[in-house]
């Protein structure tokens, strides 16, 4: 059973998880998680935890380092405990462009590939890179593989992935919609499957990985052919601390008016926007879910909102639809946000009982009636288990 070691570099996180797989397993949720790791504020003093479930295996405190530091950190450290050592590595990295629909294993072709998209992904591409290298240096030698978030969205017709810009500029810049979170999406779809013995090509479902970065998936026949995101992960949906989509006149207003770069510009919509910038107070819905201010309250509707109008966007793209699926923290996690935009589903027949809505705890969950036209689903995304399922079938 091949023992793959992921990694999943975030903006200013590091996670990682040792995951037990077999070579012929069917999907991403056979996989065994045997243990988990986080270290948080990457770039300042902080500290590793290394855990298996509720169980601390490790803490440790680390200085302040950079993404190769934190690898090679946790690497250390997974070499002092009494522990199966792994077959192989795994890292996520944020945008393949078009230049990759699956994991692959890594050589030097492949990394220099990963950065060439840094300028579309700056916060996370990069540092996929640097724990890619600390891995190639450690003495463990382990081969290692990557997973991309745009690979799931290959196969998006040209009709969705082409902008209404100039032909040839676009073709020139290979500005287009590439979509992400493809690791989630590609997770719900088929743990959808299991649950519901739907065959993969059969299944016309929009899932949606809901978190302080958020995106919407419609998926025929088992294929992505519509998604949120975009050319960037700026696109889509109001989110955490990105505007998502705006008029884009927005932007040179913005620079002429308030005296900002094109680059301060674009912080202002990625880093100063969103449920931060509407509540004044907050980003996370765990908090904003228990204020009753104006703000927080429009915050809240307004992210509901916009979710529930691309999911009505995606049922007409998909025409047939069969069910909707709600992942990540937010989607997992927050009956407030659920409730809403379910309500504003109605009319496409959706009927999910209040309080099987407000009462989801864990696991995966049927929030729809057997009278509902469109099945609703609860289901915990698990990038670990997809990234290591990914990685395992690369490098066999």
């Amino acid at each position: 059973m091949p023992l793959v070691l992921c990694f999943n570099p975030g903006s200013n996180s590091l996670k990682f998880d040792l995951v037990e797989t077999t070579a012929n397993q069917p999907q991403a949720s056979a996989g065994k998680r045997l243990l988990t790791g986080d270290i948080d504020n990457v770039g300042k003093d902080t500290t590793l935890e290394i855990t298996r479930g509720d169980q601390s295996l490790h803490s440790e405190p680390l200085p302040a380092g950079d993404f190769d530091a934190m690898t090679t950190a946790a690497l250390d450290a997974l070499d002092k405990l009494d522990l199966p050592k792994p077959d192989l590595a795994g890292v996520r990295v944020v945008h393949g462009g078009s230049d990759f629909d699956a994991a692959v294993g890594i050589d030097d072709e492949v990394i220099h590939k990963i950065e060439a998209r840094a300028e579309l992904a700056p916060l996370h591409n990069p540092k996929s890179v640097k724990v890619i290298r600390a891995l190639q240096q450690h003495g463990s030698a382990l081969p290692i593989a990557c997973t991309f978030d745009t690979a799931f969205h290959h196969t998006l017709p040209e009709v969705a992935w082409r902008y209404a810009i100039d032909y040839d500029v676009a073709n020139r810049h290979g500005i287009r919609k590439y979509g992400f979170h493809g690791l989630s999406h590609r997770y719900q779809l088929e743990q959808f499957c299991s649950l519901s013995n739907t065959p993969l090509e059969q299944a016309n479902v929009i899932t949606s990985h809901l978190e302080s970065g958020s995106s919407v998936c419609a998926i025929r026949e088992g294929k992505s052919v519509e998604t949120s995101m975009g050319f960037t992960p700026l696109e889509g949906l109001m989110m955490g601390t990105r505007s998502g989509s705006i008029d884009p006149a927005i932007l040179p207003f913005l620079m002429q008016h308030e005296n900002l770069s094109s680059q301060d510009a674009l912080q202002f919509l990625e880093k100063k926007s969103g449920l931060l910038a509407i509540s004044g107070q907050s980003l996370d819905t765990r908090i904003l879910r228990k204020k009753t201010d104006d703000r927080s309250l429009l915050a809240m509707a307004m992210y509901a909102y916009r979710v529930r109008a691309t999911m009505g966007a995606y049922l007409a793209v998909l025409g047939d639809a069969r069910a909707i699926v709600f992942g990540g923290g937010i989607g997992e996690n927050t009956p407030e946000v659920r409730g809403p935009i379910l309500e504003g589903l109605r009319g496409w027949g959706v009927d999910v009982d209040p309080a099987r809505n407000t009462n989801v705890m864990a696991g995966d969950t049927l929030l729809s009636s057997p009278a509902s036209k469109l099945a609703v689903w609860v289901i915990h995304a698990d990038e670990g288990l997809q990234l290591a399922h990914e990685c395992t079938q690369a490098l066999q």
